[in-house]
């Protein structure tokens, strides 16, 4: 190999593979390098079987870095936290003034901070990005959310453009997202609306099985009819496909053979930690973390059924007699009107971070990069981006006009599914909780007056009037104790 490649990717586990592999599809020669040399040999392998890619590797990092041209590019796709570190050091012994780091997992993006100011002092640009779409994504076209050095991004916009999912009336599904660990925020939120979303869609797969007796077969047909309206979405399109698939070690479907234990990795976690730093309400992504948690009590859970069996709790939850049809109906709407709390819960978190950080981040075209490639990809993502074009100072999408009239027209079935499910003992966090939102944003008047007064009348935290301005304190125990003489 006598002439330099265009980038280089360090880390070949499934998704840096895939993005090595698409990268050189798209006729960008690349240098792969891998610290267990075996991956480097496999990923070799699979350039040439999938068409004679361009892809050159090398088992050593000097090797690997002099092989690229200049100014360098490395992708690294290696695990959050040290490894990342790891390699920087690794490979930075070998850069120049000028080279170029891209960090393409989830990382924190504090750590990408970090890390972008250690690389400036060696005269190195760094960023941070998000890669959505699992190893179909990164290997076909994923969602890419790069942010840090803007120089950077220019560096290999043109590699980026062609790499991306390709949406066909918007275009490739990346943009320069904002600076220091900007593409890294984003990528977390999307992780969490994402958590969100799942869990949303279990809940109506809870209430259509356990309460309206749905076998997998027409859960299967359910789901790819929902598919083909308001929501077609690459999470609903694999929720039809799972449960059409037949178990192949044994009778029945694959799904009910599965633990129901969920594992998670952290971003969501760090999403709602975020939404609690920046007070910002996100209790349909909280409400999806703690679903996890209680899924993993599994042994706890077995338990618990025994004793509240025997004493008598499923006798009052008797077997509602329901209307399937009308059923499936009211589940399709009630998951739309909660989907849309999700999201906007989303992006109010990545505005306030936005407003905290001075990162001016454009959530329209935020939406605009998510309709292809990523795992949150729906088709009302055109819809939430024609909200911020239409208001781009929109207080919340439940306020776009558009989405108003929606929440307006679902909330009669998303409450008949609530009640529903309370009333035959199914728990619908996500549902209930979107819900609560929706119903707590959109009253005038709530009872935190109440709450106030209490904190007054204990720890002597003032309150505001409604008719009279200024902050006001009581002494509520000594009038109290007065009239009880």
């Amino acid at each position: 190999m006598a002439t330099p490649t265009r980038i280089g990717l360090a880390g070949l586990a499934v998704m840096g593979q895939n993005l090595a592999l698409n990268i050189a599809e798209k006729g960008f020669p690349i240098s792969v390098y891998n610290r267990t040399t075996s991956k480097v040999d496999e990923t070799i392998e699979r350039a040439k079987q999938e068409g004679n890619l361009p892809v050159y590797g090398f088992h050593d990092p000097e090797s690997f870095v002099r092989s690229i041209q200049k100014p360098r590019v490395i992708i690294m796709l290696v695990k959050a936290g040290t490894p990342v570190d790891q390699t920087i050091k690794t490979l930075s012994v070998y850069l120049e003034k000028g080279d170029c780091i891209i960090d393409g997992g989830n990382e924190w993006y504090e750590n990408t901070e970090r890390r972008e100011k250690a690389m400036a002092e060696l005269g190195l640009l760094y960023l941070g990005m998000g890669v959505s779409g699992g190893e179909e994504g990164a290997r076909h076209g994923p969602s890419l959310m790069p942010g840090g050095s803007f120089e950077a991004y220019k560096y290999i916009e043109d590699i980026l453009l062609k790499v991306a999912a390709q949406v066909p009336d918007s275009g490739p599904c990346v943009t320069y997202i904002g600076e220091g660990g900007s593409g890294n925020f984003v990528k977390m939120i999307h992780n969490g609306i994402e958590y969100g979303d799942m869990q949303l869609i279990a809940e109506a797969y809870d209430v259509l099985k356990s309460v309206g007796k749905l076998s997998n077969a027409e859960l299967h047909q359910v789901f790819s009819e929902w598919n083909k309206g308001e929501l077609l979405s690459f999470l609903i399109e694999i929720t039809a496909d799972i449960f059409g698939i037949k178990d192949d070690k044994g009778d029945g479907y694959l799904v009910d053979k599965v633990l129901d234990k969920t594992g998670m990795k952290g971003t969501g976690k760090w999403t709602v930690q975020q939404a609690a730093e920046l007070s910002v309400a996100a209790p349909t992504i909280a409400s999806s973390l703690d679903s996890r948690f209680l899924s993993g009590l599994k042994e706890e859970r077995v338990e618990a059924a025994k004793v509240f069996k025997s004493s008598g709790v499923d006798d009052i939850l008797t077997d509602q007699a329901v209307d399937k049809k009308k059923l499936i109906d009211d589940v399709r709407q009630a998951l739309y009107a909660s989907k849309i709390c999700s999201y906007a819960q989303g992006m109010n978190l990545i505005r306030a971070k936005s407003i905290e950080k001075g990162w001016d981040l454009k959530l329209g075209e935020l939406a605009r990069i998510w309709k292809g490639g990523c795992i949150i990809r729906a088709i009302f993502l055109d819809r939430i981006k024609k909200a911020y074009d239409r208001n781009p100072d929109l207080a919340n999408l439940l306020v776009d006009p558009e989405f108003a009239k929606e929440m307006i027209e679902r909330q009669s079935a998303w409450r008949r599914v609530v009640c529903l499910a309370i009333n035959s003992g199914i728990s619908t966090p996500g549902m209930s909780s979107s819900l609560a939102y929706f119903d707590t944003y959109r009253r005038e008047t709530l009872p935190a007056n109440l709450v106030q007064a209490q904190r007054d009348y204990f720890g002597a935290h003032t309150y505001e009037r409604i008719d009279i301005p200024g902050s006001f304190h009581t002494e509520w125990f000594k009038i109290a104790k007065q009239s009880k003489i």
